[in-house]
């Protein structure tokens, strides 16, 4: 087990060369108030929030505390979780931010890093698992996607020992002795295999009766490219629960191939919670059905495609189903800044709403469009 702490920078260190433009940051203002306050979710601030917390959770301790300091939680503590078996399959790297004062803690799970074959495996490895969820299902087990829980369940003891700490008012880093407010907010969050390892450790933790405390402080899980993690009747049921049928929220960047998969020849699989669609433009939009598994592990053949096609301007406008690029978490970031917000590095979004890139997506969005009608 690898453990990384850090404190983040504060706001005054952020921009010494540049003073007149430190009212950059934070991006967020009163950003901890906020996260304790939010009622309704999905959330702008929030979803804008974890998403950079997610792309950047693909990064290093520093830099993770460089980031969350700038989006509005300076100071914060940041803990770094991870675990690597590669035989088992096992690349389990985890995130915990506490804000300074203790109240908020985020936890963000790092995703498919490309040049690391040990996490494809992890994607592939779909033989389920059989777990005991108290959902209602008449003998409380259920399957999930082996890979992703075996990674879930490898990080669980450090992370759910520093949520422990945090509910008492103490550091999530058990060598520093500092009294703290008691954590009243927490949240999950990942993308592509971090995404799906999130909506996991929301279930547990919602369903667990051992995690109740912490249960009544999670406030959000929100994923961004998250594959299924589990059959139908797992997602039914999750669907019909108080806190998992509405907090847990999905995002999808337009026809992003990660959240079709697993393929429906592999095995029966399904998303649950809330999903907001971006189809060009702001804002994003609640889809009236969830995505649904693509047909057959063969259609993936046109995804190395999609991302070539993407690379020229006359194949551009090319409306392939599925596309690699639409997966990348530098799309997220972007499209999930509110329109006058500055993005993490303190710049002005100018391009974000309307801009150039998104008039070729038209063909793409009429793609959609017609997706969606055929799978009603």
């Amino acid at each position: 087990m690898l453990l990384e702490d850090r404190i983040g920078p504060t706001l005054e260190a952020l921009r010494p060369l540049k003073p007149r433009r430190t009212e950059r940051f934070p991006v967020h203002p009163d950003l901890v108030d906020h996260l304790v306050d939010v009622q309704e979710h999905p959330d702008d601030t929030v979803a804008h929030v974890l998403g950079v917390c997610a792309a950047y959770a693909y990064a290093d301790p520093d830099t993770v505390a460089m980031i969350v300091a700038r989006l509005g939680l300076p100071e914060s503590r940041v803990r770094q979780v991870a675990l690597y078996v590669d035989p088992m399959f096992i690349s389990s790297t985890a995130y915990l931010v506490q804000s300074a004062d203790g109240r908020v803690v985020l936890l963000a799970y790092r995703g498919t890093e490309p040049m690391r074959l040990v996490n494809w495996l992890t994607d592939a490895d779909l033989y389920p698992d059989r777990i005991a969820i108290p959902l209602g299902h008449r003998d409380h087990v259920y399957e999930v996607h082996g890979g992703f829980y075996r990674n879930v369940r490898a990080t669980r003891y450090q992370l759910v020992a520093a949520l422990q700490r945090a509910l008492e008012g103490r550091s999530i880093d058990e060598r520093r002795d500092e009294r703290l407010q008691p954590l009243e907010a927490l949240y999950v969050t990942g993308h592509s295999l971090g995404g799906a390892m999130a909506a996991l450790m929301g279930v547990m933790l919602a369903t667990q009766p051992a995690y109740a405390p912490l249960a009544e402080a999670l406030r959000g899980v929100y994923t961004y490219g998250q594959p299924m993690i589990g059959p139908r009747h797992l997602a039914r049921a999750c669907a019909e629960h108080p806190f998992l049928g509405t907090h847990v929220v999905r995002y999808v960047y337009q026809r992003d191939v990660v959240a079709f998969l697993p393929p429906r020849d592999t095995g029966d699989f399904e998303h649950f919670g809330q999903e907001r669609q971006y189809l060009g433009s702001w804002p994003w939009q609640a889809s009236a059905r969830p995505v649904r598994q693509m047909g057959f592990a063969a259609e993936l053949a046109e995804v190395p495609l999609s991302f070539l096609a993407h690379r020229f301007a006359a194949t551009r406008r090319l409306p392939f189903r599925y596309r690699l690029d639409d997966h990348l978490p530098h799309h997220y970031v972007a499209a999930l800044t509110p329109p006058g917000t500055p993005n993490e590095y303190g710049d002005d979004p100018v391009t974000l709403v309307g801009r150039a890139a998104d008039r070729d997506e038209e063909p793409h969005r009429r793609s959609v469009a017609r997706s969606s009608e055929e799978e009603r």
